[in-house]
């Protein structure tokens, strides 16, 4: 069964109400709080992609793709 685009419209903004309600400071953490998940993530892909390399070694990789993601975003 597919979702109406009224459920749609109507999820879309409870989200919005809700992030409106949501204080700056909370806001702020939530996006150190992404980052860290999403570093532990790519950590862990690391870790599959390279499986004898140790903790400093996915560190020093996982370095080098955030620093490539930055000049990536700072290119465009």
């Amino acid at each position: 069964m597919e979702p109406t685009q009224e459920l749609i419209d109507e999820l879309f903004r409870e989200r919005v109400l809700r992030a409106r309600r949501t204080p700056p400071e909370e806001k702020l953490l939530d996006g150190a709080r992404l980052f860290d998940l999403a570093c532990r993530i790519v950590a862990d892909g690391i870790r599959d992609q390279y499986p004898d390399a140790d903790e400093r070694r996915v560190q020093e990789i996982l370095a080098q793709r955030v620093a490539l993601a930055r000049r990536l975003e700072e290119s465009q």
